[in-house]
């Protein structure tokens, strides 16, 4: 994770923030080809750097189990049950085709939780409304120097160190 972090997590911010600053050069020339130009890279870059703060913050060394109080009363109301949702949720990052990221989000129109994929970096709230609460890298970079090619046993692994009370503090915030 520390490669992942140093490595590929800093080059997106690197790439953002020179995309940020050729951007605001085309705005200030006026420049609108080249605005248009820049927005995948801006969607790319900017994602990768959303994805990435969250899913930090969604892991802990002191992870695992289950959420508590409100969140997993929410998980087995949308859901079923602690164990459905996590099935689901292993389901649809495995079913990623390529590289991208399962995650659980909150609709906040309906007042429910949901999972998505979503491919490369594209960011969950940007592309699909969904407010996101748990991400799950599933690019190669997040787990191929320990798991190699074999990304079921690194959702299996994932669950351990998922920072429960860090996705309950996102649901709650989502909320207001």
């Amino acid at each position: 994770m520390q490669l992942h972090h140093s490595k590929h997590h800093a080059a997106y911010v690197n790439n953002l923030n020179a995309t940020e600053d050729k951007y605001r050069e085309a705005l200030q020339k006026g420049d609108v080809t080249a605005q248009v130009a820049l927005q995948p890279a801006l969607k790319f870059n900017g994602g990768g750097h959303i994805n990435h703060s969250i899913f930090w913050t969604n892991l802990s060394p002191k992870g695992g189990g289950e959420p508590k109080g409100e969140l997993l009363d929410v998980i087995k109301r949308d859901f079923g049950s602690f164990a459905a949702f996590k099935e689901k949720l292993t389901a649809v990052s495995a079913g990623v085709q390529g590289s991208g990221w399962g995650w659980l989000g909150y609709n906040k129109e309906q007042g429910r939780l949901q999972i998505a994929a979503c491919s490369n970096q594209d960011p969950l709230q940007g592309t699909t409304g969904l407010i996101p609460l748990l991400g799950i890298d599933v690019w190669e970079h997040a787990y191929y120097l320990q798991y190699k090619n074999v990304r079921p046993d690194y959702l299996k692994a994932i669950w351990n160190v998922i920072n429960w009370e860090n996705v309950a503090e996102r649901y709650m915030a989502c909320k207001k």
